[in-house]
């Protein structure tokens, strides 16, 4: 008989390979080659007929590039199946072996050591224009002659089917990168490794036509290699990932100031999810262009840190206004769901909206918890200077992609401080209700008629383990209990009659004006 926490572990781990597959764009068969595992034991796993093993999480967690989320995954489930057999692991647990993601394993045999990289990324004429500058030495005992490039594209984050579909009707191809590379001013021959619609893999080479100049031990040296990717393929985000040893990263990204930029950052571990960038972004401004740079000493390896940006100048302030107004027009970028989707939102139709959100082990947990939840906190205020929320607002972050039990929510007029709710759950409701319109930010587009209670109490829990019941009623009830809902895979038209109808935005008269009660 099998233990119910080691069962949903399993779960668990088979739910996020599922999804990192599909955001991947890879079929059963494909993971499995790339693995080199046979595809029917892959399907076994994703089935949960066979339970993960670590050198298959580590293969996963390599293929699929998940910032260390697949891994993660498999230590909670060793963690659950160590328990079930043995009692709780002792703390602090010594870790299991690294899963060794890493962008050139004979490189790293060798001791290739980034002492620092810097990358540019340009936005001019509707086009980016991605330049990377690193200084490498060479501390192992074996010369290196080629050096890995990975360039990955995602036009719709967090909606792979999209994604997918954009990419084979638009593959990325070769001729559109323009693609430099040169070592210490030698010009760099390239070969291909993988050639995907929205990924490839390069092999930078330590030669060109006319003579080979290997990096050997005890030697240093500066790569530098660009390429060019137009918007439309792009996606507004720029992502570095620490896979070799480095002492230094930094990235500036430099953008038209008339588009009125602002940037912000998360990272990811293979011990945290993602959260905010611990060293700040720094603004300013140089000739009609605005420059942001950020930089890190010491990064962990494994370690992704990825930066997202928004334009709210001349093309987004008409997004701005037909939010609010309820405006339409042919751009289908001026629709209020597309603002959403382009902050970060995940939509409605993706799998992750649909499934109950994992809930915390507090306080054990409270590092994860806290890091989730300052996430939230940043896309709110984020969303708060694209849009005015007259009725408050909540945000679950299931809808910024991240499958755990938190939410936060703003009142309406900004008064007070925001309300954090973790593991939530309603333990009791009034008899009377009411119905109003709501709006959600995973389709916001439509408005639907709704019927809530006027009164609930919420059991959540304190970063300490400690469980509070809180009372709320009127709109800080409905706001609540949407999220509550979000939690547990429910959108509100789950909470509609049958012959309940979405009403688009722009039919509806309410639009920025805060629910009122007698």
């Amino acid at each position: 008989m099998t233990d119910p926490l080691v069962d949903r572990a399993a779960e668990a781990f088979a739910t996020a390979l599922v999804d990192w597959r599909a955001q991947r764009g890879l079929s059963k068969k494909q993971l499995a080659t790339q693995m080199g595992f046979d595809p029917s034991y892959v399907s076994h796993v994703e089935a949960c007929r066979h339970r993960p093993t670590e050198d298959f999480a580590r293969r996963a967690e390599g293929v699929l590039q998940a910032g260390g989320a697949v891994w993660q995954y498999f230590l909670e489930y060793e963690e659950a199946r160590h328990t079930a057999t043995n009692g709780p692991l002792p703390r602090p647990r010594k870790p299991l072996r690294d899963p060794q993601v890493t962008s050139d394993p004979m490189a790293t045999r060798a001791g290739l050591v980034v002492e620092s990289e810097h990358a540019l990324l340009s936005y001019v004429d509707n086009s980016y224009r991605c330049t990377v500058r690193r200084e490498l030495y060479n501390d192992g005992s074996e010369p290196i002659t080629r050096y890995l490039v990975r360039i990955s594209v995602d036009r719709y984050p967090g909606e792979a089917e999209r994604s997918n579909r954009h990419y084979r009707e638009h593959p990325l191809g070769w001729s559109e990168l323009d693609l430099e590379a040169s070592c210490a001013g030698e010009p760099m021959l390239w070969r291909a490794k993988h050639d995907r619609d929205a990924f490839k893999e390069i092999w930078l080479l330590f030669e060109n036509e006319e003579r080979r100049f290997p990096l050997y031990p005890g030697q240093r040296t500066v790569i530098e290699y660009a390429y060019s990717v137009g918007e439309d393929k792009w996606g507004q985000w720029f992502q570095r990932a620490v896979r070799l040893p480095t002492r230094r990263l930094a990235v500036r990204l430099d953008f038209p100031q008339n588009l009125s930029p602002v940037v912000w950052g998360v990272e990811t571990s293979l011990t945290a999810e993602a959260g905010p960038l611990r060293t700040p972004v720094v603004e300013h401004h140089d000739e009609g262009r605005t420059i942001f740079d950020w930089s890190t000493e010491d990064p962990a390896l494994n370690a992704r840190f990825r930066l997202e940006w928004r334009f709210r100048g001349p093309r987004t302030h008409g997004v701005r206004e037909s939010a609010r107004d309820g405006v339409t027009g042919e751009d289908p970028a001026a629709r209020p769901s597309e603002m959403m989707r382009e902050a970060g939102i995940v939509q409605r139709g993706a799998p992750m909206l649909e499934r109950a959100a994992r809930w915390f082990d507090l306080p054990d947990q409270a590092t994860l918890a806290s890091d989730v939840v300052s996430r939230v906190l940043d896309a709110l205020h984020r969303l708060g200077e694209l849009h005015e929320f007259g009725k408050g607002v909540g945000l679950a972050a299931p809808q910024l992609g991240i499958s755990w039990a938190a939410a936060v929510v703003r009142a309406p007029g900004r008064d007070g401080g925001p309300i954090v709710l973790l593991n939530p759950r309603i333990v009791s409701e009034s008899v009377d209700q009411d119905e109003r319109y709501e709006g959600c930010l995973s389709f916001f587009d439509v408005r639907g008629v709704v019927a809530r209670p006027l009164l609930i109490e919420v059991e959540h829990e304190e970063l300490t383990g400690a469980r509070d019941v809180t009372t709320f009623t009127h709109a800080l009830a409905r706001l609540v209990a949407h999220e509550v809902d979000h939690l547990s895979g429910l959108l509100y038209p789950d909470r509609m009659p049958p012959d309940g109808r979405l009403v688009p935005v722009e039919d509806y008269s309410d639009r920025g004006q805060p629910w009122l009660y007698g």
